[in-house]
């Protein structure tokens, strides 16, 4: 069983899926492993300490991907990459299928088998593979690190002979796994932090970090079997505007982590809102990339309206490349493992598997 991942731009992605510790254990199952030259230079793997462990490193990125039967990737390859894939290969990767799929679709006639780990199911078995949760965590981390280093005021309290300083407010948007990160983060460093979210199940999960959880009268549970929040009506979102636009004029600080899974960001945040917040406060749109949770938010810039900051990038993650590979390298493993009959040495493909079933792209 051949393994390989290959290097592209990184400049728009820097993550890799094949670090030196993961690569020991693809060898350990047996299987042979490729990277192209220079795959792990930029985050201080050098190509010396994987052919030490016995990688095979390549310059030629065409003879890589011809040889492999599995290659594994963070997204879809770029086009000319893409073209060199044959039948009866596997792809592993976060494909984005609702944003690529004529380029997925047309990989999928060609018998290709095409698995999207954002697709996994939320069961216990898949949790070790969540590349979601995984990575989320880190990102809800980084806003508040990159919020903060915005905002020109301290966070937390602060007394001294020369009065108080009082401590920040925080509001985060969405408390799923980047929201529940963020909450943690932004307490830990003192800030007092308020949260929102459609999922009424997350309003234990938001106070037993310490956050205040704010909600509408009559709140709807808008959530959806797998976890994930689900559009809201109009009288909900009626309401939960009124009570967000009262809030954030106390507000310092907003961090934005609101998703809905294949659709575009919903804007929470509308631009009266933010015409009400006070001068200086820092709003960080994680959900830019997908069109941003307020009126304002593009991506890779920093928009002032009225003296506040709001902060988009297109991949937070580049900032926290090494440790975002590292549990990318190791949720893309435990998928592998699963999908592997170590026996017979090759992938078996089992769609009575609720893992497989889910992630794989017909």
């Amino acid at each position: 069983m051949k393994i390989t991942s290959i290097l592209e731009d990184v400049n728009f992605e820097k993550r890799i899926a094949i670090t030196p510790e993961i690569a020991k254990k693809y060898l350990a199952l047996g299987c042979e492993v490729s990277l192209s030259e220079n795959y792990g230079e930029h985050l201080g793997f050098k190509d010396k300490e994987y052919k030490e462990l016995g990688v095979k490193i390549s310059k030629d990125d065409k003879e890589i991907i011809n040889s492999a039967d599995v290659i594994v990737q963070l997204g879809l390859l770029s086009n000319d990459k893409i073209s060199l894939i044959r039948a009866n290969q596997t792809l592993i990767g976060v494909l984005n299928p609702y944003d690529n799929k004529s380029k997925i679709d047309d990989l999928v006639k060609n018998k290709i088998n095409i698995f999207s780990l954002e697709l996994l199911p939320r069961i216990t078995r898949a949790q070790s593979m969540d590349i979601l949760s995984s990575q989320a965590n880190l990102a809800g981390y980084k806003a508040v690190i990159e919020s903060f280093a915005s905002f020109e005021k301290a966070i937390p309290m602060m007394m001294t002979a020369a009065g108080t300083v009082p401590a920040a407010k925080v509001l985060v948007v969405g408390a799923g796994v980047a929201g529940l990160q963020a909450i943690a983060t932004a307490k830990r460093m003192g800030a007092i932090v308020f949260a929102t979210d459609v999922r009424m199940a997350s309003k234990e999960q938001v106070e037993s970090l310490g956050g205040k959880f704010l909600t509408v009268e009559g709140a709807e549970n808008l959530e959806t079997e797998g976890g994930y929040a689900k559009e809201a009506s109009d009288d909900f979102k009626k309401k939960q505007e009124e009570l967000l636009g009262e809030t954030l004029k106390k507000i310092d600080i907003v961090i934005c982590t609101a998703l809905i899974p294949g659709k575009k960001a919903p804007i929470i945040i509308k631009e009266n809102m933010i015409a009400n917040m006070q001068v200086g406060s820092v709003i960080y749109d994680l959900a830019a990339i997908q069109g941003g949770n307020t009126a304002f938010s593009e991506v890779d810039k920093v928009v002032n309206k009225g003296g506040v900051r709001i902060m988009g990038e297109t991949n937070i993650l580049n900032k926290l490349p090494i440790s975002a590979s590292s549990l990318y390298a190791k949720n893309v493993f435990n998928f592998f493992v699963n999908l592997y009959d170590k026996e017979n040495k090759k992938i078996n493909i089992n769609l009575e598997d609720e893992i497989i079933e889910k992630t794989l792209i017909k």
